[in-house]
């Protein structure tokens, strides 16, 4: 290994497992690259949500007046949060449509694919760090590995795809 991606403080440091191994040296994602990333994959869940939510309060609730606002404490907008960002990352095996924008991957770090189940982690893992205060975010900057509480919560890491050879 050369001397470059030793010193290079946003390389995955391995330790333990062969995964673990494989995964050394590969570069980790910058913050604005999750920041955009995030932000993408929130903007789509608003424009998913935002005709499903219609139809539900026209057809199945009979609202006359539709005030259609989004909040993290309807239950409307955290199921088509889970079930987008879910579906996303494990179709996509790490790669949500804000993460394809971004160049970045969610890697797991136990095996070669994402499981559902740690699809499923990475979502509850943004409403942890969102419920810290944001400071499930901030572990970004002094974490080692670059892992916010999803990532610790679901055991991924997130890479820069640009760079990859």
């Amino acid at each position: 290994m050369s001397q470059r991606v030793q010193n290079n403080r946003r390389s995955f440091r391995a330790h333990e497992s062969a995964r673990l191994h494989a995964l050394n040296g590969l570069p980790l994602a910058r913050w604005w690259q999750r920041v955009l990333g995030y932000a993408m994959d929130l903007f789509i869940a608003v424009v998913i949500w935002i005709p499903i939510e219609l139809l539900w309060r026209l057809y199945v609730l009979h609202e006359q007046h539709i005030d259609l606002k989004w909040d993290f404490h309807e239950k409307g907008n955290i199921v088509v949060m889970l079930l987008y960002w879910a579906t996303a990352n494990y179709l996509g095996n790490g790669r949500t449509p804000g993460k394809w924008v971004a160049r970045t991957r969610a890697v797991s770090l136990t095996s070669e694919r994402l499981g559902v189940w740690q699809s499923i982690e990475r979502v509850l893992g943004y409403g942890a760090a969102i419920l810290e205060g944001g400071l499930g975010f901030a572990q970004f900057f002094w974490d080692q590995n670059r892992m916010c509480a999803q990532d610790r919560l679901a055991e991924t890491i997130v890479i820069d795809t640009r760079r990859q050879s």
